[in-house]
């Protein structure tokens, strides 16, 4: 079966520096797949492995079963859509989609025809004749979408393009990206350091870290059952219990993770309910975030944080809690970190 994109063993180093370090894995036809991690990880990397702009150190990179490795950009089926978009200000938005096709010698008429569509594509019907200053942030990202996808891609490739929005506009992006992905049915690799982000759009996430992949899987996969330390600390926020205290509260001898959303809090101490394990804890924080409240305390010197309701009473900073979570809550890991 041909896959999208394949990278065997592949290591790219600079200098003493692995930014890619021995990784392997596949990107289905059709797969938005989702590169996660922090700055350093070697995702970007990866990315630019699979435009061309960068040249594996060793191993092997394949893109719809054509070998990559030695292929410059312009010879690949991919584009690539950047953070800051980079679009010619002084080029009409009509102009910037089209100018592809007129690198490649596409008749006037005809990429002009294209690139309409594209826009139309993008929802920016009618924005033809402006420049890049005239348009919002939003508009500007979906510009950069539309040149990208009017050379009819393979592979689009997104390196962080929601990074420079707003709060809000990102997360309507995150809605149009995958809706336009859906409907189009291409490959969408998409870089980036939110872990929201990469949840909410991704058929799979690969977790990178230290130029390595640490777990790849579904988002739900992912959250749910985190392989290592770092995947549970980074992928949303947990509490990463040790061995020692997990056996003290009942649970195995392990490395376990336990979501703050999974923990029940009430004011005072009381015993756990039956069936469920827990501790008493003093609340030591306390973070209003609308519907509920982040409330991080502290338990025979481990802290743990619990989402709460915010109409939940008795919450105080200093206030003695109770703490419960039933036994399947606990995900437990591998003992590296």
């Amino acid at each position: 079966m041909t896959t999208a994109v394949s990278f065997q063993n592949v290591s790219r180093h600079f200098g003493p520096v692995r930014a890619v370090d021995d990784v392997t894995l596949t990107i289905a036809p059709g797969e938005f797949f989702a590169m996660l991690g922090p700055s350093g990880s070697g995702k970007t990397t990866c990315l630019r492995l699979i435009a061309g702009f960068e040249q594996p150190t060793s191993g092997h990179i394949e893109i719809f079963g054509e070998t990559a490795e030695g292929l410059p950009p312009y010879r690949r089926n991919v584009n690539t859509v950047f953070q800051d978009y980079a679009l010619f200000p002084h080029m009409t938005i009509l102009e910037n989609v089209g100018y592809g096709l007129m690198v490649k010698g596409v008749p006037r008429a005809a990429r002009q025809k294209k690139a309409l569509d594209a826009l139309d594509l993008v929802e920016l019907k009618g924005f033809d004749a402006r420049r890049p200053s005239q348009l919002s942030g939003g508009q500007r990202q979906r510009v950069a979408l539309a040149r990208a996808l009017v050379n009819e891609p393979k592979v689009l490739l997104l390196d962080e393009p929601l990074g420079a929005l707003d709060l809000k506009l990102r997360e309507q992006m995150q809605v149009e990206l995958k809706t336009l992905q859906r409907n189009l049915g291409i490959t969408f690799v998409f870089v980036t350091h939110d872990q929201g982000e990469a949840l909410s759009m991704a058929d799979r996430v690969a977790i990178f870290n230290q130029g390595r992949i640490v777990q790849v899987g579904a988002p739900q996969e992912i959250y749910e059952r985190p392989r290592t330390r770092f995947v549970a600390d980074f992928v949303g926020s947990s509490n990463v219990l040790p061995p020692d205290f997990v056996a003290g509260t009942g649970g195995p001898a392990r490395w376990v993770s336990l979501r703050p959303e999974k923990i029940a809090i009430a004011a005072g101490a009381a015993k756990p309910p039956a069936g469920s394990h827990g501790v008493t804890a003093k609340v030591t924080s306390v973070h209003y975030q609308g519907a509920i409240t982040r409330v991080n305390t502290e338990a025979s010197g481990q802290e743990l944080a619990v989402s709460a309701p915010s109409s939940l009473a008795g919450l105080d900073i200093g206030a003695t809690v109770s703490l419960s979570w039933p036994l399947s809550a606990l995900h437990a890991m591998e003992d590296e970190a």
